[in-house]
């Protein structure tokens, strides 16, 4: 690919950017903890992937729509989602966005602008190419994005999604986050003989980049340039980041079973933490004890983030969801027989929770 990789990024939104991914790590490892101690029941964490979200969501404006995979929780923090409104999806409590229909880590914001999370592989590739064909239809200046590992790019939706964004040149950015690790595959079963995913585009008629996704101003320079390409009509952009997978698939798996355990420390392409608190260094805008005092004061947000996120309901106790959401938000109108069901259901707890108060005030 050609063209003005530049960022033209002023130190304030280097700054920016740095907080939002010190955040998300911080918000990664005290969620991970909230897990082994049994407060929520699954997680995954983006552990040396948070450059591919932050310095995308940067990128981007507001009004494009973003359609994440489970590990871009940095695009959410990026976009303003606040931390405790997270936990709260993590909980199932009262406060929960999802209403307790969706596993944990499945965030989404209509007025973000973020869509709803899939477990089902790459669905999201499709529906991001789908509202950009609308966007442009409509004649509207906005964009979509979506983001999948690259080990979903074996699935159907992946070439799908790539003929459909050909075809109809839809304004959309399609990215491909290569953290060499599909749960315990290594990506080069998944990539083949040519060793790029970013290559696919091309054959299928997208123009395909390669850039290095731990290097937070590489990142928002390929997505700022690919967002142009967008917005003048040029057609859609498959981007491959290259990363690592710093922590686990998620709290479910044991990575030491399939890798060396200290692998991480040794991938080449570094830390983008590190990375750009150095750069920030060198430019005189940074130093280790600002970088230390910010790390205290965004762990100290996130410990009364949690508190308040347990206030509105945990897994064990506190405010539950009324069990009649479950039977909302699928009908205009609700069907005769689902309005019997509803009915039952309450009947049911009612008459549960008469036989509880009978036994305790025996």
């Amino acid at each position: 690919a050609v063209g003005p990789w530049h960022p033209h990024l002023e130190v304030s939104d280097l700054q920016v950017g740095l907080r939002h991914m010190m955040l998300t790590r911080l918000y990664d490892d005290r969620m991970q903890r909230a897990q082994r101690q049994g407060r929520i029941t699954f997680y995954v964490k983006s552990t040396g992937e948070e450059a591919v979200s932050v310095a995308a969501c940067m990128a981007l404006q507001p009004g494009d729509m973003l359609f994440p995979s489970y590990r871009n929780q940095g695009l959410h923090i990026a976009r303003g989602m606040r931390p405790v409104d997270m936990m709260c999806q993590l909980l199932s409590n009262t406060r929960d966005m999802c209403r307790g229909r969706q596993m944990p880590v499945f965030y989404h914001s209509r007025q973000l602008n973020l869509f709803s999370i899939s477990g089902n592989l790459a669905t999201q590739y499709p529906q991001a190419v789908g509202w950009a064909m609308a966007a442009a239809i409509k004649g509207e200046d906005h964009i979509a994005a979506s983001w999948i590992g690259e080990g979903s790019s074996a699935e159907a939706d992946f070439h799908h999604a790539l003929t459909f964004a050909a075809v109809y040149r839809a304004p959309v950015i399609l990215n491909v986050v290569n953290n060499q690790w599909a749960i315990s595959t290594f990506q080069g079963f998944a990539s083949g003989e040519s060793g790029s995913f970013a290559a696919r585009g091309p054959g299928l008629g997208v123009a395909g980049v390669r850039v290095d996704g731990n290097d937070f101003l590489a990142v928002y320079a390929v997505t700022q340039w690919a967002a142009q390409r967008a917005r003048t009509g040029a057609g859609p952009t498959l981007i491959e980041l290259v990363t690592y997978r710093g922590g686990a698939h998620s709290t479910s798996d044991d990575p030491s079973r399939y890798r060396p355990k200290e692998e991480w420390r040794a991938w080449p392409l570094g830390d983008p933490i590190e990375r750009l608190k150095r750069h920030l260094i060198s430019l005189g805008e940074w130093s280790e004890a600002q970088h230390a005092e910010l790390e205290r004061s965004l762990d100290a947000e996130l410990a009364e983030a949690w508190k308040e996120a347990m206030t509105y309901g945990t897994l064990t106790g506190g405010p539950q969801l009324d069990p009649r959401l479950m039977f909302e938000d699928v009908f205009k109108e609700m069907p005769v027989n689902l309005a019997r069901q509803r009915e039952q259901l309450l009947a049911s707890l009612g008459a549960a929770r008469t036989r509880t108060a009978k036994a305790q005030g025996g």
